[in-house]
């Protein structure tokens, strides 16, 4: 079951707002922004929506003043619309309801999870989970599930004992194994038995390596109850919410940025494949797993702080995996020190090397490179260090300076053609530069940057989309040898191959072609090869 479309009508904050995955969601759905942007109003709204036909735990509901902006008495769920990728909300509802798993479409956690004493006493009577009947209802409640996980827990554990007759240690291996996997995966932890509520020790002991003696949950910092709080849970609820929409309101709070990555991993191994997880996170670690693990199965929306939300509609799309983009979201996490953020590798290219305002990258080829890059390649960062021979001198600089600096970082050399001053090159001199020189070095198959920026391919493409007539027989007659022939002095006939007549300058209209390379086409490929691959 996934969401592919949320519309929120005068709901809390917004306006009017709407949040399209488009036709293929993603299973993890990340909404990214800063404190009081409305990442938990859409939570409270699609909760809202939910409790039409369900009760989501037990904290109570909330009037027309909690969720209508404009404070309507009549305000109702109606309101709010959900699209999923099948049937409609109600018809899901009544085909769950037959298995008795109505409640189980959406499953919450609030950011306010209460992780204090952990001491039962007594043994009573739980409620089926597929009731979905405890925790918090809105995201600003107290989210108390751990005394009730842990009922749930002794009672699997006692009943798994009972049924099959067996020692305690293999009842614990069963039951409690995977539990102790996920959460050895995040820290240096495991349950290692699970008390007497009948001894007055109604709690969870846990163990490390460098302690003879188990400890109880008590103990645990915040940070651990965390994580043994969130894996609880999701460990109890993954045979019985295996059709669900998971939504966790930060999920790494108290947590150091090591372990929000692993508990990211652990969430999504603890999820079934049939669900979908919403999380509202600012945190570095989970935006660096949304980055790498997760960066083909994952969608993020960005929420902007100086967005007009309670007086103007806006319609949210998943932002492309870019590094501009990975720039912004992580500037909510880091604030200013987003520039200190390492790329994995440094690729110097020719062109003007004084950057510009804030570190602003003023050389052309960097420029370009980077717009095309940069969303395949969002690690990567291409830029100008003067001309052939301060290219050379630069990245020899860098190597020695930032290999030691930064671990695993790689620095690349990147050169046109026309490497020989304006000297004639071919194939076999490009070879033998590459031969005569170490393995970082890089030359560019064609005689410069505009002879990719001018092939057919890319102006076609770039015409299509400008609604412009490609003066294709023109462009045959002038361009003789796409590969080896100089055309940055004629910047002006390729305008006139486009039909473009605006005023727009060199330099923006070459910037702006770069916008048209895409991974799907033959000189994207052909860059690609030369750049990265070969060696």
């Amino acid at each position: 079951m996934r969401i592919k479309k949320l519309h929120l009508k005068d709901y809390k904050r917004f306006y009017d707002l709407t949040i399209d995955l488009g036709d293929d969601p993603k299973r993890i759905v990340a909404l990214v922004g800063p404190n009081g942007c409305g990442k938990s109003s859409v939570f409270d709204a699609m909760l809202y929506r939910a409790n039409v036909h369900m009760q989501i735990g037990d904290t109570g509901s909330k009037d027309y003043l909690y969720h209508s902006l404009s404070a309507k008495t009549n305000y109702d769920f109606q309101n709010i619309e959900i699209t999923f990728t099948e049937d409609p909300f109600r018809e899901i509802w009544d085909r769950k309801r037959e298995k008795g798993t109505q409640n189980t479409i959406f499953s919450f956690r609030s950011s306010f999870r209460y992780n204090a004493d952990l001491s039962v006493r007594e043994a009573r009577a739980v409620s089926d989970l597929r009731l979905n009947n405890f925790g918090a209802t809105t995201a600003s409640a107290l989210d108390m599930k751990m005394e009730e996980n842990y009922r749930r827990l002794n009672i699997k554990y006692n009943k798994y004992l009972n049924d099959n007759d067996c020692k305690p240690s293999e009842a614990k291996k069963t039951i409690v194994g995977e539990l102790n996997q996920s959460i050895n995966n995040c820290l240096d932890l495991e349950v290692d038995n699970l008390g007497s509520i009948e001894d007055s020790r109604g709690t969870l002991f846990f163990k490390k390596e460098d302690c003879s003696k188990p400890f109880e949950y008590n103990v645990l910092s915040a940070g651990e109850k965390e994580v043994v709080d969130i894996l609880l849970d999701l460990y109890l609820r993954k045979d019985i919410y295996d059709d669900t929409v998971f939504i966790i309101d930060e999920p790494e709070l108290h947590l150091n940025t090591k372990i929000q990555r692993k508990l990211f991993d652990e969430i999504n191994n603890l999820v079934g494949e049939d669900c979908q997880i919403w999380v509202a996170t600012h945190s570095i670690g989970f935006l660096r797993a949304l980055q790498d693990e997760f960066r083909d199965e994952s969608q993020i929306i960005e929420f902007k702080p100086d967005n007009k939300w309670a007086s103007e509609p806006y319609t949210l799309i998943p932002i492309k995996a870019n590094r501009d983009n990975w720039k912004s979201i992580f500037s909510t996490a880091l604030d200013d020190l987003t520039n200190l953020i390492s790329p994995k590798k440094i690729i110097y290219c020719e062109g003007r090397d004084v950057p510009g305002r804030g570190g602003m990258e003023r050389g052309f080829d960097a420029k370009v490179f980077n717009s095309i890059f940069s969303e395949k390649y969002p690690d990567v960062l291409f830029i100008s260090s003067g001309g052939n021979t301060e290219l050379d001198q630069r990245s020899e600089i860098a190597i020695a300076l930032l290999s030691k600096a930064i671990k695993d970082i790689e620095i690349l050399v990147l050169k046109d053609r026309d490497m020989a001053s304006g000297k004639p090159t071919d194939e076999k001199d490009r070879q033998v530069y590459l031969d005569s020189n170490p393995s970082n070095h890089r030359v560019l198959n064609r005689w410069e940057i505009e002879n990719y920026l001018f092939d057919k391919e890319v102006l076609a493409r770039y015409c299509e989309d400008k609604k412009l007539i490609f003066l294709e027989a023109e462009y045959d007659s002038f361009v003789t040898d796409i590969i080896n022939q100089n055309l940055k002095d004629n910047i002006g006939h390729f305008k006139n191959f486009c039909s473009n007549k605006g005023s727009i300058s060199e330099e923006a209209f070459k910037l702006n072609l770069a916008c048209y390379v895409k991974e799907d086409m033959e000189i994207y490929k052909e860059m690609e090869q030369v750049i990265f691959k070969d060696s």
